[in-house]
């Protein structure tokens, strides 16, 4: 498959045909990856950000929510009952900052992650850009992946979607940082954003490609309303979107076969059953919210978020179901690290 074969899928609304792309899909799925779906909870542990992203519910310049930050004991407590519940993964995932109190928090909470899961627990961070002194302190911690969303791969996009002191290269850097330091190495885009081309997503795919990426957290972009980018839509774009996010993740499948790649929350936002839809669209991660429901309002990128009020034992038992319902097994106890990692690993 090459970038116009990808476009030309991109655009093809057939359902038939798509019906088609998506067996082949997952076929390539069960070839690379397995039919085990993993589970990451997610624990959402700060809404304070440093940043101003034109797209984003809790940029620095939206004072519509009220700021949180969660207690180490509250962030180990979510950690231990994603242990107990069997969850092999956890995602620690704040708005960005990078002072020294907050980079000594996430190291202290990582080594405390460690220390009450005997070391079983894998941790994902979600963090942000930050020097490369700050991905190793917190990689000797323990963390193992991190997920830096590049959100478009199209540097003159990326302009328009954050001010002029959010600079593409710097994130970049930080993707090959974070390779270079031995971390999995995810990130993803957004899809359907005001402006971008079908081209762009089809670039989007080759990007992480060539970035030799891991792990994949795309969705499709949905409407916050209190954002700069938000006002300037016209029109519901739900739809349209919610059928890209399947094909993005049905092509990225084919195309890279042994990437991991989640099915995202903004799939179930726009349709109730999108994340098992994208399971069998080729996606085989699941991130669960274990953040304490108190906050969870609080930390909405998009809005219309769903999940805000279920607890996490209740979110593990509808997951369960709803995973068991497409003929899909969950991973529990299991990491679940990337193939594709490995594999490069030994090739080196």
């Amino acid at each position: 498959m090459d970038r116009n074969e990808i476009i030309k899928w991109l655009k093809d609304n057939d359902q038939n045909n798509l019906k088609e792309l998506y067996r082949q899909a997952y076929e390539v799925k069960l070839k690379h990856v397995g039919l085990n779906v993993y589970f990451r909870g997610i624990i959402e542990f700060s809404n304070i950000c440093q940043k101003d992203c034109l797209y984003c519910g809790i940029r620095r310049s939206n004072d519509s929510y009220e700021r949180f930050q969660m207690t180490k004991e509250e962030i180990l407590g979510s950690a231990k009952q994603a242990y107990e519940m069997k969850y092999g993964s956890i995602v620690l995932q704040s708005g960005e900052r990078s002072d020294v109190q907050f980079v000594d928090f996430v190291t202290d909470v990582v080594k405390g992650i460690k220390n009450l899961s005997d070391n079983t627990l894998g941790i994902t961070l979600s963090l942000g850009e930050q020097s490369k002194e700050t991905y190793q302190q917190w990689f000797e911690a323990g963390a193992h992946r991190y997920l830096l969303r590049i959100e478009t791969s199209n540097p003159e996009l990326y302009k328009k979607l954050h001010p002029a002191d959010h600079v593409f290269n710097e994130r970049l850097n930080c993707l090959t940082v974070l390779k270079e330091i031995g971390y999995q190495v995810g990130t993803g885009v957004m899809i359907g954003l005001p402006g971008q081309m079908l081209e762009d997503l089809a670039d989007d795919i080759l990007f992480f490609k060539d970035m030799n990426i891991d792990m994949i957290g795309m969705g499709p972009y949905i409407v916050h309303n209190d954002t700069p980018l938000g006002k300037s839509v016209d029109g519901d774009i739900s739809s349209k979107n919610f059928e890209l996010g399947l094909k993005m993740i049905a092509l990225t499948r084919i195309y890279l076969e042994d990437v991991n790649i989640a099915a995202t929350t903004a799939l179930q936002a726009l349709k109730p059953i999108g994340r098992e839809m994208g399971l069998q669209c080729g996606a085989n991660i699941i991130m669960p919210n274990i953040t304490h429901t108190k906050y969870r309002k609080f930390y909405q990128l998009y809005e219309d978020k769903p999940c805000l009020d279920e607890n996490a034992s209740l979110c593990r038992d509808c997951l369960s179901g709803r995973i068991a319902s497409i003929g899909e097994s969950i991973g529990f106890n299991e990491w679940g690290d990337s193939p594709h990692y490995f594999k490069n690993r030994i090739l080196k």
